[in-house]
């Protein structure tokens, strides 16, 4: 990229966001200082001096370390300046650009898809979509598709730098001229291999938060939503996959494209908010110096290895797997000083199915781990308890029944059912109560007709209950994970 700066104001708001979007884009960059012209000759060189030792500061923790940076005045004078002016520095450009060229490794596999960035009319030919081959080729008389019009054309011609050719491929540059159509219905957008792509209702994509973006990227959030050509309205959810999950994961990049792909086959944990990437390396460092002491449960609550984002648009869009997103605040007052760019990643799975919540998010695994805690009332006998505060009073307890339970003196219970109408509950221990435990809680008093709390004639009183009797009380929790996109609602143990 050549990142453009004009050398008397400096970096700007937008010259930081077009930076960040080089780092998400390029490994390699040219800083040209322009209008140089503008600084007084006594004070230019020490102007000069001082820019690039900032610019150099500026990108000393990114890939563009070190990177060149040169200066022009591409029109000297200005505009008013008249058109004798003769630009300046423009050799050394050149010679930088030529130093940093190279041939990129195309690939004419795969469906044809043509980003356009300009469409006209020519008369008496047709019309002319003007762009970037993105992938796969295609030749004159084939036919391509523009999925937003929903129509097919025939190429009747193809020329690259106003010369004709009869194909091309990834990475050309080209103009390719179909039977006519209104230019109008598709000034910018995707032509494709007929069937190639199809609008998409959402998507779910690789995530990396921006550094620079000051605010929190949270679950339910909505966010302006980049792809292509085309910025829509989206509202995110967002998952990670944790590090013992990450372990058995074997096709989560190919080694050949190295591109990440996502697996319906992994659990992920529920996430609130978006981590930053030195979070996440910072522990897996962490992790690895003390080595691997991870359980299902502390997967619920750790920082991911990986994050992810489903994204809901608010219209459908067309956009190629693989295809770059960035979500942005673009509502943010441009002259707040502040980075509007909050996260980018890569599309790993399209959802084109307007019926995808019931067809497809189904089979993503992710959970949110869920906890609830209550107190042992008093015990029934050496291998049950009578638990109360752990459900409320409308709950449908037997929706519980056989799930396992933990009392805060370290037995495993089970619970059987609801005891009574108030939502107690009865646990049973397997492996028997202590007789410490069993002596604190048995042993009630049987109230009288009119007992002391106007309960019913034999209804037992416990013993001790929360905080009597000089101990601490004792809890029982109940920890399971219920996995967010399943329509039952089914509650899992893994205990």
């Amino acid at each position: 990229m050549i990142l453009v700066v004009d050398i008397v104001k400096g970096m700007q708001t937008q010259t930081a966001e077009c930076l960040v979007i080089g780092q998400i884009t390029c490994q390699s960059m040219i800083v040209v200082l322009n209008k140089t012209d503008l600084i007084p000759p006594e004070k230019r060189q020490a102007t000069i001096d001082k820019m690039k030792k900032r610019m150099w500061k500026t990108f000393e923790n990114t890939q563009f370390k070190d990177c060149p940076v040169v200066c022009v005045a591409a029109k000297p004078g200005g505009p008013e300046a008249g058109g004798d002016q003769t630009a300046e520095g423009m050799a050394d450009l050149i010679e930088e650009l030529q130093k940093r060229t190279y041939l990129p490794k195309r690939n004419s596999d795969g469906p044809f898809i043509f980003s356009v960035d300009h469409c006209f009319s020519l008369r008496g030919q047709g019309t002319v979509l003007t762009g970037t081959a993105i992938s796969g080729s295609v030749g004159v008389n084939d036919t391509v598709e523009i999925p937003s019009m929903k129509v097919q054309k025939k190429v009747k011609s193809i020329q690259m730098f106003r010369k004709p050719v009869d194909r091309i491929m990834q990475g050309d540059r080209a103009g390719i001229c179909v039977t006519q159509f209104d230019p109008k219905l598709l000034e910018r957008g995707v032509v494709c291999h007929p069937g190639a792509l199809s609008p998409v209702q959402a998507f779910i994509a690789s995530v990396h938060k921006i550094g620079y973006f000051k605010g929190a990227v949270s679950t339910k959030a909505k966010f302006h939503i980049t792809v292509g050509h085309e910025t829509v309205m989206g509202h995110i959810f967002l998952f990670g996959l944790p590090s013992s999950s990450s372990s058995s994961s074997s096709s989560s990049s190919s080694p050949t494209s190295n591109q990440e792909e996502l697996d319906f086959s992994l659990e992920y944990t529920f996430q609130e908010e978006l981590y930053a990437d030195n979070v996440i390396a910072g522990k897996a460092a962490t992790s690895n110096e003390a080595g691997a002491e991870s359980s299902a449960d502390s997967d619920a609550t750790a920082v991911p290895v990986k994050q992810f984002v489903l994204v809901e648009l608010e219209k459908p869009v067309i956009c190629s797997h693989h295809a770059l997103i960035i979500g942005s605040k673009l509502d943010t007052d441009i002259h707040a000083n502040t980075c509007r760019l909050a996260f980018h990643g890569r599309i790993l799975r399209l959802l084109e199915d307007p019926k995808y919540k019931e067809t497809v998010l189904p089979s993503l695994r992710v959970f949110k781990m869920k906890s609830r805690e209550g107190q042992v009332e008093r015990v029934s006998d050496a291998y049950s308890v009578i638990g109360k505060n752990l459900f409320k009073k409308e709950t449908n307890i037997q929706a519980f029944a056989n799930l396992k339970v933990t009392l805060s003196t370290g037995q495993k219970g089970v619970i059987e059912g609801g005891f009574g109408q108030s939502g107690k509950v009865k646990v049973r221990i397997p492996e028997g109560l202590p007789p410490d435990l069993v002596q604190r809680f048995s042993g009630g008093k049987k109230k009288g007709k009119k007992g002391a709390g106007g309960g019913a004639e034999g209804e037992e009183e416990p013993m001790e209950t929360l905080g009597q009797g000089g101990h601490d009380p004792v809890k029982i929790v109940l920890t399971f994970k219920r996995y967010v996109f399943d329509p039952q609602k089914k509650m899992i143990q893994t205990l």
